[in-house]
Parts: structure tokens; sequence; C-alpha cells
């Protein structure tokens, strides 16, 4: 009886814990009328590690690796483009389109604001892109700036730590009422379990209050979306900058790319050297059309042209193909038939087509090792410039993927960088020229292996007949 008695005290003790710590939650429909961020302090902490990692994206040394390295890239030349003002749009149109979705979300949060000119958001961010006009002053300087960031950056921090701690407390919570429900056959097991998961919800309860009282949850919810919104100004402003644009248009870019070249045999030397064809210049009515609309003009660039993997949507299936390949000719001796056979099925019939026609006339021998030689040398030239856009492809596909579970992005893979853009009669003859060069070598190893075999079983005939007489 007195446990029973001490129990349903506890048990009081605890709904009461419970219930005050749900009434610190916002209620959705009330939520737009709070000062406080509450619980929309985990989304807007996403917007923050975007706009954080877009300002990083954007620094000097990011800047001068861009122009110097990435779309100088030998695959990039080779296959997309050789054109660099062209290059450059495109990562200015692409930073800008990650601009335009952080906008798009911050403009939903801005519309719960107490502030007038916050609510108003979608329209001076648009004039402010379209026109480089900023009404109200949002734009902060480069010192300003790097301040918000180290705060930003911090409130992400407490963010990440404060959903890890509340999803704690929710297990703990969970197990004091399955621990009610439980029928245990000694009292004195279940009531010190009751005890020990008591003393764990309360101190973990008030590790959570003390990561709301330094995290977004209780700051003002005005001044934290001001915070979102003068740092995604101040990003297009960079993004403007960096790239030369005055009045909130990118420069006349050409946008056409070339299939003038292909993938030429083995026995060439500057086989691996062919760059694409000049790139035709924007017609004035394109002009126009850039200067009216800052976003929708640098969505339109983003569009890949009809010759492109990215408008065949086989971007992303080529990269997994090439990077097969690629295992394959580091160990070609490894290379069962079925994995062989497994390699064709992913072959497209444009591919499989071209391939028919560069196998035709060949004979069923290799077994030149100067040849076999020559092959490694000529595919080893071929993956160097490859393969890197083939990784960047699959980079830049999985950050997307897994963009909601992780705050922070790892790298600045740029769709420049991918196989999105290049040209898909390029990299249709280069593939080929892998499979040809992957055909001999497989086949060299496996007459190499045989021969080897057939000796040493011969040897060992050899030594078995000698001991024998």
């Amino acid at each position: 009886m007195a446990l029973e008695t001490w129990m349903i005290k506890v048990k009081k003790t605890i709904s009461n814990s419970l219930d005050t710590a749900r009434s610190s939650i916002p209620n959705s429909k009330a939520s737009k009328h709070k000062s406080n961020v509450g619980v929309l302090s985990f989304e807007i902490a996403g917007l923050m590690s975007k706009l954080l990692h877009l300002w990083n994206s954007l620094s000097d040394k990011n800047i001068i690796r861009l122009r110097d390295e990435s779309i100088s890239l030998e695959g990039v030349r080779k296959i997309v483009s050789n054109d660099e003002p062209f290059l450059l749009g495109l990562a200015c149109a692409e930073m800008a389109e990650n601009v335009r979705l952080v906008a798009k979300s911050i403009s939903r949060i801005t519309k719960r604001c107490q502030d007038s000119n916050l609510q108003c958001f979608d329209r001076w961010f648009d004039e402010f892109a379209n026109s480089g006009h900023d009404s109200h002053g949002w734009v902060l300087s480069s010192k300003d700036m790097e301040t918000k960031n180290k705060k930003m950056d911090r409130y992400v921090t407490i963010a990440a730590t404060l959903y890890k701690e509340m999803e704690e407390l929710s297990t703990i919570e969970n197990s004091l009422r399955k621990s009610f429900q439980c029928k245990e056959h000694e009292s004195s097991t279940k009531e010190q379990k009751i005890i020990d998961l008591q003393k764990k919800f309360v101190w973990q309860r008030q590790e959570v209050k003390y990561l709301k009282e330094r995290s977004l949850w209780n700051r003002n919810f005005d001044m934290v979306v001001s915070m979102l919104v003068r740092s995604i100004f101040t990003v297009l402003g960079r993004i403007k900058l960096v790239f030369g644009i005055g009045h909130g248009y990118p420069p006349s870019l050409p946008r056409s790319l070339s299939a003038s070249a292909t993938v030429h045999p083995t026995e060439n030397h500057n086989a691996c050297n062919f760059v694409s064809g000049p790139l035709k210049n924007s017609k004035p009515e394109e002009n126009k059309a850039l200067a009216v609309r800052f976003f929708e003009s640098n969505s339109k660039m983003l569009k890949p042209p009809p010759t492109t993997l990215g408008a065949a949507a086989l971007a992303l299936h080529y990269a997994n193909l090439i990077i097969i390949m690629e295992k394959m000719i580091k160990s070609p001796q490894l290379v069962g038939v079925d994995a062989r056979d497994d390699l064709y099925s992913m072959l497209p019939s444009s591919i499989r087509s071209n391939l028919r026609a560069r196998l035709k006339g060949v004979g069923f021998s290799a077994s030149d090792p100067v040849l076999a030689g020559e092959w490694r040398t000529a595919l080893g030239r071929i993956l160097g410039w490859l393969s890197p856009l083939a990784h960047n492809m699959i980079k830049w596909q999985s950050e997307r993927s897994f963009e909601q579970q992780n705050l922070l992005p790892k790298t600045n893979v740029l769709l420049l960088q991918s196989l999105f853009f290049a040209n898909k009669e390029k990299t249709e003859a280069a593939i080929t020229e892998l499979l040809v060069g992957l055909n001999y070598i497989w086949r060299f190893e496996r007459e190499m292996t045989a021969k080897a075999l057939f000796e040493c079983s011969n040897f060992n005939g050899l030594l078995n007949l000698q001991s024998s007489s």
C-alpha cells in the first residue's frame, strides 16, 4: 500500500514536469504572434548554416581557386567548354540559384515577423537583385558580416546540440511511461528503476533549458530574422561584386556548347588533348532578357543545352559507369566474366553502337605486351581528366540528397566541374575509348594468366615424368 501511494506521487510529479516542458513549446497556430523563435530555431539554424557555406564559398581564396583551378580542369576544357566567361557565368548562375533557394525559405519565415519591412522581404530582395538598390541599408560591411558569421556559427552549433539533447529527453520520457506500465516481480527493483529515470529526466530537462537559453530558441524572432535578411543581402552583394555585376544582372555570356571534337585512336599520342570548338555569342535579345530579372536569367542559364548529359538525364549514370570502369582498369586481372557482362548491360544503346563499330574487325588475340602497355598509358590519360568530373558529379548529387540531414555542406563542388554540362557526344566517345582499351587489357591479362597456368602445368608434368622414371 505504501509503495502504491509513493508511486502515485512520483507519477504526478513526472506528469507535472512533462506538462511544464510541453507548455514551453509554442503552439504552431499562435507562433506567428510569439516574440521568441521557439521550435523554429532548428529550421533557422539550418538556413544560417547554408548562408555560412555560401559566404565561405565566396571568399577570396575560393574565388581564386575557382578562377585558376576549377574552370581550368582539363576535363572541363575538353567536354564542357574552353570559354572562360561562359564557365564563370555558370558558376555565378549556380551560386545565384543557391541564394534564391535560401531566400525562398527566408521569405516564408519573414511572414511571421511583426516588422512590416521584414514582412515585405520578397519585394526588397527582388529590388536589390534586379536593380542593386538597397532601400534599407541591409547589406553589411565585410567586417560586420564576419562578426555576424561568428555569431551564426555559434547558434548553429548550439542548435545541433539542443536537438540531440531534446531527443534524449524524449527517450527518457518514454522510458518513464513504460516503467509505470510494466509489471515487475520485485517492487523494490521497479522502485529503484523509476527513481533513476526520474533523476535522469530532471537533469536532462535542466540541460535542455540551459541550451535553450543559449540558443536561438529564446531569442527575439524579428531580431533573428533580421540577421538572416541582412546576411543574405550581403551574400548577394558579394556575388555581384565578385562576378562584376553592376546592375543586378550577369554580363552577356555565351550559352551554346560545341560538339566539334571526338576522341582519336590510341596510336595518336595527342588523342586526349582535343578541346571544344568556339562558342557562339549570345543574341542581343538574350542580353536584353538577362537585364530584366536577375534570378530568372540565372535559372535559365543553368538549364543544360540539348547536347549535354544533363539535358539527356545521363550525367549521374555516366558518372557511375566511369567510376566502375576506373576500378576495372586499375585491376583488370580481378574482373570476372560476370562483372564484364554487368558493365555491358549498363551501356546505353548509343555507346553499344559506338563500341561495336570500334571493335569491328578486331581479332580475338590480345597477346602483345607493347600494345597492352600503350593501352594502359592511354587509358590513364583519359581517366586523368574524365574521372574527376565523374567523382564531382557523385559528390554534387550526394550533397543535395543529404542536404536536409547535414547542417554544413562538405565541399564547394559546382555543376560546371561535373558531367552535368558535359557534351554527350564527346563523353560517349571517351567512354567508348575506355571500353575498347579495357577490352584489350582484360583479354591480355586473361591470356597471360592462361599461358602461365599452362606452362606451370607442363612443368609439373615434366617433373612427374622425371620422378617416375
